[in-house]
């Protein structure tokens, strides 16, 4: 890929009401399109979050009335759409969905489809408790997108400890890394930004990361500042509080002149 293109990131405060979940998400892909949006990320779970139990009810089948949703949007607006995660039903075992996440083109179609690898098991005594594994079921295949507008590298969230996931998106051609989140605002305040920049910088990659933000409930609150990071490291757009679209310019010039210029990716010896 060469050239210029516009990317989004849309920052939600997504709860249990799927219906309003999905006309705000509608909203924000159309303003990110009118502000002249090519490529366009919605964060994790970005249709549901709610109570475990009512969580299991709430997953789909792919493509399923979210996607199709989804699918509807990005014709519309002719734009490519990574719709950050939706809970996705597992026929082998329906009380543990997958946390899944669909790129989709202009066109429509399913590009590609990527079910989170690393599932959030984490107990901060005092603030925060959450057992991802015992609702979700892990995927096990990193998943790189060829389109138009570059190779897109898929994850979620969690993932963005885990550099070995990135490397291996990297050796299959990625430039843009997506990473869709409901970061905690524990972990958020302090890790957020540094993890994000490092996958940038040593992957020489543009991440896009479109996060939610707000209170969930049962102490789950989420960090927001939705980010669109270079491949120097830079941060070239990041959200507020609340609900919003952040968009940047993703410049491939730039891209292929770090490469170029420090071609560590060309001096990895361990693999």
């Amino acid at each position: 890929m060469t050239g210029l293109i516009t990317a989004a990131a849309v920052q939600l405060n997504s709860q249990h009401d799927k219906q309003r979940n999905l006309l705000r998400s509608l909203e924000l892909i159309q303003r990110a399109a009118e502000r002249g949006a090519q490529l366009v990320g919605l964060p994790e779970v970005c249709n549901f979050i709610g109570p475990p139990e009512q969580a299991r009810d709430m997953a789909e089948e792919i493509p399923g009335p979210t996607i199709e949703c989804f699918q509807q949007a990005a014709r519309r607006h002719a734009l490519y759409l990574l719709a950050g995660s939706i809970l996705e039903t597992n026929p082998d075992n329906p009380a543990k969905p997958f946390n899944t996440s669909c790129l989709i083109g202009p066109s429509g179609d399913l590009l590609g489809l990527y079910r989170k690898i690393h599932l959030f098991d984490v107990d901060l005594p005092g603030e925060f408790t959450y057992k991802e594994s015992q609702e979700r079921t892990c995927g096990d295949q990193p998943v790189v997108v060829d389109t138009p507008l570059g190779k897109i590298g898929l994850s979620i969230c969690y993932d963005v400890r885990f550099p070995e996931l990135y490397r291996r998106l990297s050796e299959q051609g990625a430039e843009i890394l997506f990473v869709p989140a409901a970061f905690t605002m524990q972990t958020g305040r302090d890790h957020w930004h540094v993890l994000l920049r490092a996958r940038a910088i040593e992957n020489q990659a543009f991440v896009i990361a479109p996060a939610q933000t707000g209170s969930k409930g049962d102490g789950l609150v989420c960090y927001g500042r939705s980010l669109i990071i270079n491949p120097w490291g830079t941060i070239l757009a990041q959200a507020e509080e609340g609900e919003s679209v952040i968009l940047a310019d993703l410049d491939f010039e730039t891209l292929a002149g770090v490469r170029r210029k420090l071609p560590c990716l060309q001096h990895r010896k361990l693999r």
